[in-house]
């Protein structure tokens, strides 16, 4: 039975879906990462970033590289760091809306706000 698209992109997002593999995939970005160097930076467990780099080498998105005793990691694709990107474009977009939104929420009267009833109160007066 073939999954239909939108279900695929559903599990994809979900696979991300973890602050370790996002973060992950961040410090791949600019080329391959010893394990070593991944644990100092992400600050986990080493058997929570071995389950973590698993799935992602599951889904294909990273692939291991073993040079000696030392194993790094590396994108599969440079896809997954153009959607980070893309992600970081969309949420600076979404907190800059909600700055704009704090900032004219302070700059508001203090003074209780008219409502709708309250002024239709007021026109059945008149």
């Amino acid at each position: 039975m073939r999954v239909p698209l939108y279900q695929a992109k559903a599990e994809f997002f979900r696979m991300l879906g973890h602050p370790a593999r996002i973060r992950v995939l961040e410090l791949l970005q600019h080329g391959p990462v010893a394990v070593r160097d991944l644990l100092a930076d992400i600050e986990i467990e080493p058997s929570s970033l071995s389950q973590q780099l698993a799935v992602l080498r599951r889904a294909g998105i990273v692939v291991s590289i073993r040079e000696g005793s030392t194993v790094s990691y590396a994108l599969a694709g440079g896809d997954v760091a153009e959607l980070l990107r893309a992600a970081r474009r969309i949420l600076t977009e979404l907190l800059a809306g909600q700055s704009e939104l704090l900032v004219e929420l302070q700059q508001t009267d203090d003074s209780p706000s008219v409502t709708v009833a309250d002024q239709a109160a007021a026109e059945s007066v008149r």
